[in-house]
């Protein structure tokens, strides 16, 4: 959960992309490197594995300050979604502040996403992180292939949770889910920590310092 270090004077959050096999969570991280500012963006680390582009975690850390003074971290991160791997995702989703569900589009992908979103849930439990209360988005990535699911059916079937259409690989779709789980994480924040009072950091300013590391 946040991590609040009053002697460093630093903040530190944590975002998780979570999903299926190759659904497009690295990509999303990828393209969100790539449209950071040179001289803002941090290393990107990847380490990949036979069958699944990721074997344990990409990790980009997005730093700003604030007007009184702290460093806000905000860490990003994703998991394997191969089946195998299933403790590892527990392990990575383990202090989550927020995550983004990134499902593939294809009607073939149906049970592949309703499985890992369910893995998702049980993890999220067992690291003792409220599944109802955690903030979330889910993106439905994948949609320049064929036979995808048609958006007016995902925002029936998804009800209050917010949906996002996606072309990860041509970079469609990625900041826009990255915008909104960054909202919800920030109201998450105030909710628990009084994060707008404490810190003097509105909703507004949290926004802009990580956008701004963005061209």
């Amino acid at each position: 959960m946040v991590q609040i270090n009053m002697a460093a004077r630093e903040i530190t959050v944590k975002v998780v992309y979570y999903g299926p096999a190759l659904s497009g969570k690295t990509t999303n991280l990828q393209q969100l490197h790539e449209l950071m500012s040179r001289g803002r963006r941090g290393q990107m680390m990847t380490l990949d594995t036979k069958g699944d582009r990721t074997l344990y975690f990409d990790f980009l850390p997005i730093e700003f300050g604030t007007a009184n003074g702290f460093a806000v971290k905000v860490k990003l991160f994703t998991v394997p979604g191969q089946v195998m791997h299933k403790s590892t995702r527990k392990v990575v989703l383990a202090g989550a502040d927020a995550v983004a569900f990134i499902a593939d589009s294809q009607r073939s992908s149906a049970s592949a996403n309703a499985y890992s979103w369910r893995d998702m849930e049980a993890n999220l439990k067992s690291n003792g992180i409220d599944f109802a209360e955690i903030p979330k988005v889910v993106q439905f990535n994948k949609r320049d292939l064929t036979d995808v699911k048609p958006l007016q059916e995902i925002k029936q079937a998804w009800g209050e949770v917010s949906t996002f259409p996606a072309v990860a690989i041509r970079g469609e779709g990625v900041l826009e889910t990255f915008r909104e789980l960054l909202r919800l994480l920030y109201r998450g924040m105030d909710e628990r920590h009084s994060f707008g009072t404490k810190f003097g950091v509105s909703e507004e300013d949290f926004m802009k310092g990580v956008l701004s590391n963005f061209d």
